[in-house]
């Protein structure tokens, strides 16, 4: 009898451990953080930003990866104390802020634009989820869109009236997932992802460093009409028609040289202060790429990664780079911090010198040779004499596809012309 009694508790009990222990999440962690795909959203006057993380382990530590289309950043400088994670974007000043409650992430991430001021965009992350705007039972077949589609390219137009700019957009589309860019005179916007569905285009990206949400429609007349945001502070409406021969202006011809200027005169500070200009004996006789860029600005960090691999490989025949970083601080010590972060991102060895902020007349400023400085990063190359020989305004990056590859043959093309020249005498020995 008495075993029975207990017979009779005991199964109930195993039963009810049993069921508990299925029900349990088993998913592997790292330091509290749940390993595998997760759906992050930004939350921006638009409405929903969305970008694909997904968190991994190595060495013991955890790796958060950024996810748009093709593209991953992997954010390795995470710290994590009374459950809450800090995840500082790799080569900006950028940081997402995160209480960590079971499967979600909420907190903020805060965003460091010019003269300092920062944007402070709320953010949500759930661990599982790997679609991007639509859930997939509520998502339709590529019919949902009656046969139309939104690949191919397309003349953008931003604005109105004088403030009207043009742009060139790539979409590639499978199924109703849409990715692609969209090309400025200045520059790329990197990776795009989303989704065409029932006549509307929703694109997004967060890799870090800029935060852009796309909303359009189809209309009737085939174009796309629409509002572009980028961040919590700007948006701009857009209009963009099919057109097979979109194109930009000559990037060549916007920066020039003024009056009978053919040459660069510069002085400005390294990281640790020491003045270094152009004209010191140092970059005599080489060829000289010089780069104004700045930390906060993603093409500049598209160009660094080429410009970086560049310099190693060719730097014995005569390369050297100097990288002018106008950045968002006008703080001395800010500002080398921030470009010493960017220059561990890419393994840079060439010249980095902090020539002022992220204002394009400050910039201008410090250049007096040009005729003004339109974009960020702006590339000049100067041959062994010490003479400018071409000007590149802005720089478009990996997400551009063959546009990157044709820009890479041009540098690449310009470069071996320069270096196959005739070096000057070399400079008289100092007097003792």
């Amino acid at each position: 009898m008495k075993f029975s009694l207990s017979y009779r508790f005991v199964l109930p009990l195993v039963a009810l451990m049993t069921l508990n222990a299925c029900s349990r999440d088993t998913t592997p962690e790292i330091e509290g953080l749940r390993v595998g795909p997760w759906r992050a959203v930004l939350q921006v006057p638009g409405g929903d930003l969305p970008f694909g993380m997904s968190i991994a382990a190595k060495d013991g530590k955890p790796i958060v990866t950024l996810v748009n289309g093709p593209n991953r950043v992997d954010v390795t400088e995470i710290t994590i104390a009374n459950h809450e994670v800090t995840m500082l974007m790799p080569g900006f000043e950028n940081k997402i802020v995160a209480k960590i409650d079971d499967g979600a992430l909420r907190g903020t991430l805060t965003m460091v634009k010019a003269g300092g001021k920062l944007q402070l965009i709320p953010f949500v992350a759930t661990h599982g989820q790997t679609w991007r705007f639509s859930e997939p039972a509520t998502t339709p077949g590529a019919d949902a869109n009656s046969g139309a589609q939104v690949g191919g390219r397309w003349a953008f137009t931003f604005g109105e009236g004088d403030k009207a700019s043009p742009a060139v957009g790539e979409f590639v589309q499978q199924g109703t997932i849409v990715t692609g860019t969209v090309m400025t005179p200045t520059g790329d916007h990197r990776f795009l992802d989303g989704e065409f569905i029932d006549g509307e285009l929703r694109l997004s990206k967060f890799d870090g460093g800029h935060v852009f949400l796309y909303r359009g429609t189809l209309q009737d007349d085939g174009s796309l009409r629409g509002k572009f945001w980028s961040g919590t502070a700007f948006e701009d409406r857009f209009v963009a028609r099919r057109d097979d021969n979109a194109s930009l202006g000559d990037a060549e011809n916007a920066t020039k040289l003024v009056g009978k200027a053919d040459r660069l005169d510069f002085r400005f500070p390294d990281l640790a202060g020491h003045d270094i200009s152009i004209n010191d004996p140092f970059f005599y006789g080489k060829v000289v790429i010089v780069t104004l860029a700045g930390s906060w600005c993603p093409n500049c960090h598209d160009e660094a990664a080429f410009l970086a691999e560049l310099h190693r490989k060719r730097r014995a025949e005569g390369l050297e780079v100097i990288s002018l970083m106008f950045e968002q601080f006008g703080d001395f010590k800010r500002a080398a911090e921030a470009t010493d972060r960017f220059r561990r991102r890419y393994g840079i060895e060439y010249t980095t010198l902090i020539a002022g902020t992220s204002d394009k007349d400050d910039a201008a400023s410090k250049l007096p040779q040009l005729n003004g400085v339109f974009a960020f990063p702006t590339t000049i190359f100067v041959d062994r004499q010490g003479k400018v020989r071409k000007i590149h305004t802005g720089f478009s990056g990996p997400a551009t596809g063959q546009h990157y590859d044709k820009l890479v043959v041009e540098f690449t093309k310009t470069l071996d012309a320069l270096l196959a020249e005739t070096p000057p005498p070399p400079l008289p020995l100092p007097k003792i």
